[in-house]
């Protein structure tokens, strides 16, 4: 399989001098096409920063990021937003929806600024919205939506255009456990389907999704294992 994202000796420090603040120290990771890498850790142990810099929406203290072969740190602000746009996906924590537009509009957005014509990325944004069981919804707002809703729409959006990776940071956090599986069921097609996903979680059992699971802790990859049904198991790697 060809790697889709490679992080090589990523560091991130915040602050100067005796208030920096060491978010990843030294860190490397290679998730490849139609592969699903969880990604777990304490609470301050770096699994945010890592979708940050992964997703290009930061830039490393040193190290490199590499998405389908193009290094982040060789681009310019346009070319590197331009890539992000095409090529990567982002579920965030808090969904980052547009309050003024529609679900449809949500979901095509990247794509009009990718430069699609409104009908097409619509059309785009109106196929994806049923993968996600919320095609009714297409033209309701986000304050309209459910808190089930909402992180649907949210995952329509970083999948449609077939993004090649796949970013998801506590995706399921605030869902039910139905409502969870359902965006976990998207985001595991979605790998096996030849995108690239890394999937940032406090539980095991959402961890159990993945192909293989690497723990951080201090910003340091301190453990990986392949993939493990077993929830109570990963639960305990993770302590360790």
């Amino acid at each position: 399989m060809s790697a889709v994202l490679e992080l090589r000796d990523l560091t991130r420090v915040h602050g100067d001098g005796e208030s920096a603040v060491h978010a990843l120290r030294g860190l490397s990771l290679t998730v490849s096409a139609g592969e699903l890498v969880a990604v777990m850790g304490p609470s301050g142990s770096g699994k945010s920063t890592l979708l940050t810099l992964a997703g290009g929406l930061d830039s490393p203290t040193s190290g490199t990021v590499t998405i389908e072969g193009t290094e982040l740190g060789g681009l310019s602000r346009k070319a590197a937003a331009a890539l992000r746009r095409r090529s990567v996906g982002y579920v965030f924590q808090d969904f980052n929806l547009i309050p003024a537009l529609t679900a449809a509009e949500n979901v095509a957005l990247p794509r009009e600024l990718d430069g699609d014509g409104v009908r097409t990325a619509r059309a785009l944004g109106l196929g994806a919205l049923p993968e996600v069981g919320i095609p009714e919804r297409a033209d309701r707002f986000p304050h309209d939506m459910s808190g089930g809703q909402q992180p649907r729409e949210a995952s329509a959006r970083a999948i449609v255009g077939h993004r090649r990776l796949v970013l998801a940071d506590e995706p399921t956090g605030a869902l039910d456990s139905e409502t969870g599986e359902q965006v976990l069921r998207l985001l595991r097609a979605r790998c096996d389907a030849g995108a690239a996903g890394v999937l940032v979680t406090h539980e095991a059992r959402h961890a159990a999704w993945a192909d293989r699971v690497v723990f951080l802790r201090d910003g340091l990859a301190v453990d990986e294992t392949g993939p493990l049904p077993d929830a109570e198991s990963l639960l305990h790697a993770s302590e360790r």
